[in-house]
């Protein structure tokens, strides 16, 4: 990976915080899983009733980046009408999600203090504002999943995670098993720790806005692994790092 040369100012001026930087809504579940520990096999079936706002995690993904990268919250102006919000998502959305812009370009987002706060009391308009579930499946960086992904370039990839967090960056990334599809899902790293065993880090969910997400990399299996969750069974899985230059 090649960062490009960016002030901490660029980036926000401070690291990212799960409270106040991630949305308070969730990418809702179309299925509901039903994992067994034993054979390490997960069933489905269809939610009922449909859930509203589905196959949204990249969306999700992308624009908490887009709002890291281009937005500035300031909660001492005064609260504004919908039509306004609507056009400041629409300027953040369109934005970049791959460069930070410099302080003085960013979107001034009144009447809030962050993002979190934001997308609690205008969550009808961010749902709507931040792109349709087709948004999620015509990614430039999908094809880096059907190539072999080796041991070699997930213990790369583990340390340009960490490398990235120590320069005040928010990497987004690809959870894969292909050609298996039992996970297939977009999260925001934004924070880790080296141990003796490898690297911890957590990130941001966009299907459980609660609490963040603990994926860990073992340095000697060279593998990363996700503890089971809503939608996963739990154990090993293959990380891609998306959205950091023009190819992917």
């Amino acid at each position: 990976m090649i960062f490009t040369k960016t002030s901490q100012d660029e980036v926000g001026g401070r690291r990212f915080e799960f409270a106040r930087d991630t949305f308070a809504f969730a990418n809702e579940l179309l299925w509901k899983y039903q994992s067994d520990p034993a054979t390490g096999k997960t069933t489905f079936h269809r939610r009922e009733p449909k859930p509203d706002y589905v196959l949204r995690c990249f969306v999700l993904t992308l624009a908490v980046r887009q709002f890291r990268y281009h937005a500035r919250f300031d909660a001492g102006q005064k609260i504004a009408g919908d039509e306004t919000y609507r056009h400041l998502i629409r300027e953040v959305i369109s934005r970049n999600p791959r460069t930070p812009c410099p302080d003085e370009r960013r979107i001034v987002i009144p009447g809030y203090a962050s993002l979190r706060e934001f997308s609690r009391a205008r969550e009808p308009l961010l749902k709507a504002g931040c792109g349709g579930a087709w948004r999620s499946y015509f990614l430039r960086s999908h094809w880096r999943m059907i190539v072999p992904i080796t041991r070699a370039h997930q213990t790369r990839t583990a340390a340009q995670l960490f490398a990235a967090l120590k320069q005040n960056y928010s990497p987004i990334i690809h959870l894969v098993n292909f050609p298996s599809l039992s996970i297939n899902h977009g999260m925001v790293v934004f924070d880790g720790v080296e141990t003796g065993r490898g690297f911890e880090f957590q990130a941001y969910d966009p299907n459980d806005p609660k609490q963040p997400a603990q994926l860990t990399f073992d340095r000697e299996s060279r593998t990363f692994f996700l503890p089971a969750n809503l939608y996963w069974v739990g154990g090993s899985l293959n990380i891609i790092e998306i959205c950091h230059s023009w190819l992917l």
